[in-house]
């Protein structure tokens, strides 16, 4: 039976896979949630044959029920190609015991690429698939790295432009470079006086203002989203899960059935939401831990039941976790208020007028299979070194905030169920942060003296993310106030 989507906030109407791709939000704001969870197709063992593209089409082809085979592999071959580092695409790295999930061998470094690589073909396929003649303007808010990945996936890609906002002064050095170094006549970057959680209620802002849809509407244009909130997103993420578990089955590191736990670093929700969709579908996860850094309003919602966030807004050396308001777990109240838009509805809006909401018991009663934890700096930089001197492997800030909850969870619990930790981010990505906790104080160098550094230690290629920004030109140098950012899109968009 093919999967539809529909709003998570209201409509009955339910639309395909493609439409939801194309539109990104729904109209009334919530987002697109497939009406059941297909199982997979071949079994575990037969997945444990297979490489990442025969096995990214064996998982979106459940989730994309009306994209054509040709049509899906098609899209899939453009995406896994020379662009990643390794023909694994995601190696799977043992670590004194624990398996680290390497997403980070994409064109940014990043595991956003492992989504906004395939995003583009799906969106212009699904654009053509519905007879969409708008040219389809992308817009997106970023933490840091999926601003990037989006930028890479879209250049150059005939009708389409993109505009990302970020933070101006919320990203780390490397990120910001790579974004404003950005080529491309369709791609447009700008700074926002403001946070993470600023630059994405704009965009939502955007998003819902009828009148500037109707105004782009009569120029040619169509908004969408390259954020997670797109199930064009979302829907690419859960395939690493199973190609995780199936590695695992065919290296000998456990039997096909067997349980495994997973630990992802945590912001805007995405990432670990496509684990427990991975679950859904067939993968044997047991728990699902979810690691925030200082911003740790998911751990307290876990804690709690209440999701609030009326707090102080910390930037941390995990900036692309510095988040407060977790777009992607509406997806997961949605489900755990059993599938009921308007319960869910209004637990949205209340976050809006309030800053918060509290689900009730029962719901709380359905998060059995998420654990929540929380890493402080110091702890941060004290595992990067840790991990560091005891195996010679380095680790990125994020990874290093789930490798903490990682080692609390087992100390407490007990649990030596083999585990997955996703890696989410090169090291190179957080050049500082690393080698600050690596060897102290090293304010005297620049940033790319670091670079060099961390590789030699690391023994590691400086990948080619990082050479391409070393001397490359700044493109973009815009900055604006969080509330002149409709203004800056009608601008570029010569409205």
């Amino acid at each position: 039976m093919n999967v539809q989507y529909s709003s998570s906030r209201g409509g009955k109407e339910k639309v395909s896979a493609s439409w939801a791709i194309i539109k990104g939000l729904a109209e009334d704001g919530g987002l697109f949630v497939p009406d059941h969870f297909p199982k997979l197709e071949k079994t575990l063992e037969e997945c444990s044959a297979l490489d990442y593209k025969e096995l990214a089409y064996e998982v979106m082809k459940l989730f994309l029920s009306d994209f054509t085979e040709e049509e899906l592999k098609n899209c899939i071959n453009k995406a896994y190609d020379a662009k990643f580092d390794t023909e694994e695409i995601a190696p799977l790295a043992e670590v004194d015991g624990t398996y680290y999930l390497e997403l980070f061998h994409g064109a940014t470094i990043a595991f956003k690429d492992m989504a906004l690589s395939i995003l583009p073909h799906l969106m212009t396929t699904a654009a053509k698939k519905n007879n969409v003649n708008q040219e389809i303007v992308i817009l997106t808010a970023t933490s840091g790295d999926t601003g990037k990945a989006a930028l890479a996936g879209f250049a150059g890609v005939e009708g389409t432009r993109i505009v990302v906002f970020y933070p101006k002064n919320g990203v780390s050095a490397i990120q910001e470079k790579q974004m404003v170094t950005q080529k491309g006549d369709n791609v447009k970057v700008i700074g926002i006086t403001g946070n993470f959680d600023d630059a994405q209620t704009g965009v939502k802002n955007i998003f819902g203002d009828k009148a500037l849809a109707e105004e782009l509407a009569e120029a040619g244009f169509q908004f969408s989203s390259a954020n997670s909130i797109n199930i064009g997103r979302l829907v690419p993420q859960v395939v690493y899960y199973v190609y995780a578990y199936a590695k695992l089955v065919k290296e000998g590191r456990i039997k096909a059935g067997d349980t495994i736990n997973v630990t992802v670093p945590t912001g805007n929700f995405g990432n670990i939401l496509a684990g427990y969709y991975a679950k859904q579908i067939g993968v044997p996860i047991g728990k699902l831990i979810c690691a925030s850094n200082e911003n740790k309003v998911l751990f307290d919602f876990f804690a709690t039941g209440c999701y609030d966030r009326n707090r102080e807004f910390i930037l941390t050396s995990s900036p692309s976790m510095d988040i407060l308001i977790s777009s992607n777990l509406e997806r997961l109240i949605y489900l755990i208020a059993g599938s009921d838009a308007d319960k869910n509805r209004g637990f949205m809006q209340s976050l809006l007028s309030e800053g918060k909401y509290t689900i009730t018991e029962d719901m709380k009663s359905r998060l059995d299979d998420f654990i929540g934890g929380y890493a402080g700096e110091a702890e941060v930089a004290k595992t990067i070194r840790d991990v560091y001197e005891r195996t010679g492997y380095v680790i990125d800030t994020h990874t290093a905030v789930a490798t903490t909850v990682y080692e609390k969870y087992k100390k407490d619990s007990g649990d030596d169920t083999p585990m997955v930790i996703v890696s989410t981010a090169s090291p190179f990505k957080f050049t500082r942060s690393v080698m600050e906790a690596v060897e102290g104080a090293i304010d005297d160098k620049t940033d790319f003296e670091l670079i060099d550094k961390l590789s030699k230690i690391a023994n590691v290629k400086v990948p080619n993310a990082i050479e391409e920004i070393r001397n490359a030109e700044i493109m973009h140098d815009t900055v604006c106030d969080k509330e002149d950012m409709k203004a800056q899109v009608k601008k570029f968009l010569n409205l």
